[in-house]
């Protein structure tokens, strides 16, 4: 299989349901491979040599690194160097044991990727984290200490019972999910589903078609999940946000999400310790492809890109305001 050409054939269905002039000057995803811990993790790059910053995306429970390729091409467009990962179970990464495979293999994934591709490049990395990748990209800055800035779609809590019952398809599991997970898990752990089964996927998007897309994507929506997984997930600690101070942080909350209602991530971003921003996209789905809110995102994108630019953290500092 001609693994590049068909991660572009893909990622264009997506790019399919974004605005023709963030098609007008599309990059190709090209596939890297980086070796971790018995996987072959595959990375889609646009490469961009001459760029002073760089953009991990990171995808959530529905996507892949070809499902957010159309906004990764934005970034690139916007002239920085993006990367975009598949996390284990996802997209192209090969995977030896998905039954084992756990929300702290991510974690720790991401966290050893930043590692190494600071030990290699010392240009700021910028995290861009999707759904459930906006947390999974705050976890790891706080973890690494190496990242420039956080910019995530939402921060939805696993602590905060109403943000388990937002994500869960069945609002009660996300009620009693963990303590129910935690006790099924020796026995039915490694029993694989699909991950529409779990999780709200019909309201990605307020686009019946883009929506069914997500959620059959073999290599996205349409993947199978072991249980454990979700109860792994339902079940860390991140950070507390009281302590969070290793990189300022903007989220960029879809509008009209029918998944995760911004109040829960909003209340999560108040609480943290660093810098923060919160931009709301107007118009947009969970999966922000909607004018007004997608141009709002390239923009909340390209203000980030030039205040990490400045180097100077009184800048910085002035530049973010609480929400209210």
């Amino acid at each position: 299989m001609d693994i590049e050409r068909d991660i572009d054939s893909q990622a264009r269905r997506y790019a399919g349901f974004v605005p023709a002039r963030y098609r007008a000057e599309w990059v190709a995803p090209v596939s890297t491979w980086w070796s971790w811990r018995g996987r072959d993790v595959h990375i889609a790059r646009a490469t961009a040599p001459d760029s002073d910053i760089r953009v991990l995306v990171l995808h959530g429970a529905g996507g892949y690194s070809g499902a957010l390729w159309p906004i990764a091409a934005a970034a690139a467009a916007e002239g920085v160097e993006v990367m975009a990962p598949d996390m284990p179970l996802y997209g192209y990464t090969a995977e030896p044991r998905p039954a084992a495979v756990r929300y702290d293999d991510w974690v720790e994934l991401v966290c050893d990727l930043i590692r190494a591709e600071c030990e290699q490049d010392d240009r700021p990395l910028v995290v861009f984290g999707a759904s459930m990748g906006g947390l999974l990209g705050y976890e790891a800055a706080a973890r690494t200490d190496r990242v420039a800035h956080v910019v995530a779609t939402c921060l939805l809590d696993p602590a905060d019972p109403a943000a388990r019952r937002a994500a869960a398809r069945l609002s009660p599991v996300g009620t009693v999910g963990p303590a129910l997970l935690r006790a099924i898990d020796p026995w039915l752990g490694r029993v694989r589903v699909p991950i529409r089964w779990l999780v709200k996927m019909t309201a990605m998007s307020g686009n019946r078609e883009l929506a069914r897309l997500c959620a059959t994507d073999p290599r996205g929506g349409g993947v199978r999940v072991p249980l454990g997984f979700l109860c792994s997930w339902m079940n860390f600690a991140h950070t507390a946000p009281e302590t969070f101070d290793a990189a300022p942080v903007t989220l960029v909350h879809p509008g009209a999400d029918a998944w995760t209602p911004a109040p829960l991530s909003v209340r999560f971003l108040r609480r943290i310790t660093a810098p923060t921003r919160l931009v709301m996209l107007d118009g947009c789905g969970h999966y922000p492809v909607e004018e007004p809110g997608l141009s709002q995102l390239v923009s909340a994108v390209r203000r980030v890109r030039d205040e990490v630019r400045s180097g100077s953290p009184s800048v910085a500092q002035q530049a973010f305001d609480k929400p209210e």
